[in-house]
Parts: C-alpha cells; structure tokens; sequence
C-alpha cells in the first residue's frame, strides 16, 4: 500500500495541468486502473481472513487519500492558470458534476464490505458458455428449471449469462480451496418487466467452500452485510426454494424498506421482497470444480443488486434504473 502511495505522489508532483491531472487519475482510480487491479488480484488468495480484513481496510484508506490528494490538486491548478487564457467576454456555462448510477454506488459499498470480509471480488464474462451458465451448475440440457430463466441465446452458440453464479466452478478450479469470493456483475433474462423484474439486471453472486459450512454461515454472512448497507438490522425471513446447485435451497427475503412490511407496489402488496436465493453448495457443483464433498463444503448466494438499490433509496419501480431519465438519476 505505501509504495503504491509513494508511486502516486511522485507522479502527482510532476503534474501540472488539468488535463495530465485526468489521465493520472484514470491511471490509478479509472475501472482499469492500479486500485482495481489490487482489488481483485489473484495474490488476496494466498492472504488469512484476517490478513484480507486488515488489506480491506488499508485499501479503503489508500483509496481515499489518493482521491483527497486529486482533489487537492484539481483546486491548485485551477488557481494557477494564467489570466489571458481565459477570454472574459464569452457568456457563461453551467458544468454538471456527474455521479456514480445509484447501482453503481450500492456495488461499490457492498465490494468493500465484503472485501472488508475476507472475500475476493472478481469479475466474469457477460457471454458464458451453456457449460458455465447451466452444465456445471447441475443443470443439463434436459432439465426443466432452465425454463425458469428464459435466456438470450446468440448466434455463436453462447449465451448472455442469466445469473453470476456461472462464475462459480470456474473459480474453482482456478484458485482451489478453501475460496471465499463474490461476483458483482449484469445478468440477462428474456422476460416481461413490471415493477419488480427487469430484463436486464445486477447481481452478486458469494461463493465460500471450506470445511464445516452449514446454512447457518450464509444467514450469518447475508445479515452482515445487509445491515453494514442499511445501516441498522434488517428483518429477514428463509423460505424453502428450488436451485439446482445448492441443496438445501432457501429463499432470503427482506422485510420491504419502503413500505415497512405495510404494503406497496415495490414489494407487490406484500410486506416481503424476495431478495436473495441461497443455500449449500451441490455436492455435484463442488465435484464438476474439482472439490472433493466428502470433505468440503460450502455456500452460495445471489444477492440482487437492483432490488438492494430499491430498498436502499426506497424506490418503488425497478424500470427506473434503466429508464435514462436524468431528472431520476440526478437525485442520487
């Protein structure tokens, strides 16, 4: 951490325009940039859960200085530019600061709470294969859950994913176990959208497999993580659900935010808003990443970043993420 915050304040002292200023800021805080490939770096593996709690920590702090040092920067030159290059005569104009999407923002919070956690945070193709996005997750051909996700097939055989948990025997088989990850990223199904279902939608997938995992791992996790986003306890309930690649199945649902259990269009009248399928790893899931169930064991979750979205900001129409409407977004 120090050396990379070194690297940056020698780079940052021989700055000396706006325009250079950006490119180093892209350089270090861009989707690319240096901060992110320490993020999801593969070396987070070889860390204790306790070493990536104390790395998530000092990489939120790096994180934020880096961003107060730009800052600090971005005002000095502005007040250092000559007179005559600005002409006085020219009428005004009003800049718009720009913003993180409100999914955006509630990704980049759950990332680091979860990194926080001791997970890696890693990222997947949206174009998968019939092999990672069913196959490997317990779900051949002939299996009729596939008809509960209608899927956007391409031309080229492949397929846009349907859900993030096609990450998971890949990750698998790349970094071995014991593994503790999440898979931020955008999901496709070809559906009707109403207030609660969009066609395209975000999703985190979590993944840990170690030894002794048992359903009271994920409830633990999940009610983390929740109230580290909201800020307080949050009420949640687990309903039997059906998911080929983990057995047992729940449904964790939250009580509505927007309405307090009262009843609204965001939850459909029912106090309740589904919120996260979960349950133990498929001991077939484990086998097809090379994992041995006899001995390992593990969760996953899909927790939908979309409707987090809704709860968190208390909006009633999920089509309004999507909907391009500046007057919505510029709210947030």
């Amino acid at each position: 951490m120090e050396s990379v915050l070194i690297e940056f304040e020698n780079r940052l002292n021989q700055i000396n325009t706006i325009e250079t200023l950006a490119q180093l800021r892209s350089r270090y805080l861009g989707r690319n940039g240096v901060l992110k490939e320490m993020k999801t770096g593969a070396n987070l593996k070889k860390l204790t859960a306790e070493e990536r709690k104390q790395f998530g920590i000092q990489f939120n702090l790096l994180k934020s200085k880096i961003r107060e040092m730009v800052e600090n920067k971005q005002q000095l030159l502005g007040q250092g530019r000559p007179a005559n290059r600005v002409d006085l005569t020219l009428p005004g104009e009003r800049s718009k600061p720009g913003g993180l999407h409100p999914i955006s923002q509630v990704q980049e919070e759950v990332e680091n709470i979860c990194l926080g956690m001791g997970f890696m945070v890693l990222s997947g193709s949206e174009m998968e294969t019939d092999y990672n996005n069913f196959e490997s997750l317990n779900t051949p051909a002939d299996h009729p859950a596939r008809d509960m996700q209608d899927t956007f097939w391409l031309d080229n055989g492949k397929l846009l994913r349907t859900q993030t948990s096609a990450n998971q025997v890949q990750t698998m088989k790349k970094f071995g176990v014991p593994v503790r990850a999440v898979f931020p990223g955008k999901c496709f199904r070809y559906e009707t959208t109403d207030a609660t279902h969009e066609n395209t939608f975000y999703q985190m997938e979590g993944l840990v497999v170690d030894e002794n995992i048992t359903i009271a791992s994920v409830i633990a996790v999940m009610k983390r993580i929740l109230s580290a986003v909201f800020g307080r306890d949050v009420t949640v309930r687990l309903r039997p659900g059906y998911f080929p690649f983990v057995e047992p199945a729940f449904e964790l649902d939250i009580k509505c935010l927007i309405c307090n259990g009262d009843g609204c269009s965001g939850c459909k009248q029912a106090g309740w808003l589904e919120l996260l399928p979960c349950g133990l790893v498929h001991p077939v899931v484990l086998k097809n990443g090379g994992v041995d169930p006899d001995k390992y064991s593990g969760f996953a979750f899909g927790l939908g970043l979309t409707r987090l979205a809704m709860m968190k900001f208390k909006i009633p129409d999920i089509r309004l993420f999507n909907s391009g409407n500046l007057r919505f977004l510029e709210q947030f």
